[in-house]
């Protein structure tokens, strides 16, 4: 199975000047744990997740003055949808990220998530076992 028979293709888009509470409460919305951020001044594309807003608010920084642009991952690991899903999962442990950003001639196409993949490789929901 290849990555974009798994990936979400609604990307939540935000700028660099969004605060965290902004991005949060869009996420949230969204039910995603993740967010392309589009940065054409500061090199393009980069990644903001539920895990970047909770670092920041743990130091106590607050989540309506701080901007995206200062908790934005710009070194990001971009996904092509013709990866196989191992190739993706491969990419999250070895980075230690749960996200990918996919990119289709350049442009974000969708986001796959270990939950996406974990989804693809079990069959349909069955009960859970009783413990």
């Amino acid at each position: 199975m290849l990555v974009r028979d798994a990936m979400s293709t609604v990307i939540l888009t935000l700028g660099p000047a969004h605060t965290l509470r902004q991005a949060a409460a869009l996420m949230s919305a969204r039910r995603v744990g993740a967010a392309v951020v589009l940065d054409p001044d500061a090199g393009g594309i980069g990644i903001i997740t539920e895990r970047d807003i909770l670092n920041s608010v743990g130091l106590g920084q607050n989540p309506d003055t701080e901007r995206t642009q200062a908790h934005t991952t710009t070194d990001v690991v971009f996904a092509a949808p013709t990866w196989t899903l191992e190739e993706a999962a491969r990419a999250m442990t070895h980075g230690g990220f749960r996200h990918l950003v996919v990119l289709d001639r350049g442009e974000p196409a969708g986001i796959v998530s270990v939950r996406d993949i974990i989804r693809c490789w079990l069959p349909a929901r069955a009960p859970a076992p009783a413990l």
